[in-house]
């Protein structure tokens, strides 16, 4: 594997704590927390940030081991996952309250990892990579993000149609809901409206809908198989856990930004000063640039090795890196105090009539 390659690969890590935690148990669990949002950050917070990267014109074939990176987790989640809920039937030196904090640390992994991986692969045009990164999101019991966030977040960001996209003044226990439930909403619109141009009904086979359901059936009665109505639930909670995860990173990313209304009714195009950027270096191997997501939603076919990042001028900065933002979008007072003022910076540097 090329050295560019390697650092990415950070996220192999995370089998071998769930591994450490599933045998020992007790406070051994809380490893995976601990060490995605205490340990990774306090290193990250002393690394400091990068602003290399490769070249964007890039060739695609000379990124075949940063692609292998992401084609590989999706048996390691799948692994991880049946693994836990084994445990849940079979485990004799693991209580159920133990078995549930696994499950959480589960979800830890799945929406951190998981869905950051499948991010990058449905946003993809060949069938083989897109369907990797549904399993993935069907095993969080998010499928339909393969249809919003591609067909309908990265339309409408930064404008009241786009439904994870953060207002000003909104806490992330506000957001949540609403952005589950318009996540949804918004994705069977996009499916209903794209059957309706072809002629078909909902109902038919190319529906996207029949895969996500026919997955989170299979992924159920396996839990149920292995472990009962407590697999089942188990299963849930490690799915409630990463699609909140998610959330809370569109909460952070887009927090505040909004793109201006033109006078034809249009809004203006998407420019890498509607999304929230950091160069932080360790957590940026660790969620394979994700949080270069100002280039990401400025030149959305780009592979994320290649992803550029933006200084002040161009972008808004956060202050740390994704984990330490989600841990402080979860306290509102504080996420208000460290992120209003940065929002108000923007809209005097971006839309000083505004301001």
């Amino acid at each position: 594997m090329p050295t560019n390659a390697l650092p990415f690969a950070l996220s192999l890590t995370f089998p071998v704590l769930f591994a450490v935690s599933a045998s020992q148990g007790g406070l051994w669990i809380s490893g995976v927390a601990i060490y995605a949002l205490i340990a990774i950050p306090i290193v990250d917070y002393f690394i400091g940030a990068s602003e290399k990267s490769l070249d964007p014109n890039t060739d695609d074939s000379a990124l075949f081991w940063h692609k292998l990176i992401t084609w590989i987790w999706a048996p390691i989640q799948f692994a991880i996952i049946a693994a836990l809920l084994w445990l849940a039937g079979n485990a004799t030196h693991l209580t159920q309250g133990e078995l549930i904090r696994l499950g959480i640390a589960v979800g830890i992994i799945t929406g951190g990892v998981g869905i950051t991986y499948a991010h990058e692969l449905v946003h993809q045009t060949n069938r083989f990579e897109r369907g990797l990164g549904e399993a993935l999101l069907t095993s969080t019991l998010y499928g339909h993000f393969a249809v919003e966030h591609v067909y309908g977040h990265h339309l409408h960001v930064g404008t009241p149609k786009d439904p994870v996209s953060a207002r000003f003044n909104e806490s992330f226990w506000a957001f949540l809901p609403r952005a589950v439930v318009g996540s949804f909403i918004s994705a069977w619109r996009i499916t209903m409206d794209r059957l309706a141009r072809r002629g078909l009904p909902a109902w038919h086979r190319t529906n996207p809908f029949w895969r996500y359901g026919a997955a989170t059936l299979a992924w159920c009665a396996l839990a149920y198989a292995l472990a009962g109505w407590f697999g089942v639930a188990l299963f849930a909670l490690q799915a409630l856990i990463a699609f909140t995860m998610l959330e809370a990173i569109n909460y952070v990313e887009h927090y505040g930004l909004a793109r201006r209304l033109l006078p034809d009714g249009r809004y203006e195009r998407v420019a890498p000063h509607h999304s929230w950027n950091t160069s932080n270096m360790l957590t940026n191997y660790l969620l394979i640039n994700l949080q270069r997501h100002s280039d990401h939603h400025y030149k959305p076919q780009r592979r994320y090795p290649v992803l550029q990042t933006y200084d002040e001028t161009k972008a808004p900065q956060l202050p740390y890196g994704y984990p330490t933002m989600l841990t402080m979008a979860l306290l509102p007072p504080l996420w208000f105090r460290v992120m209003n003022p940065r929002v108000e910076a923007w809209r005097a540097r971006h839309y000083p009539a505004a301001a």
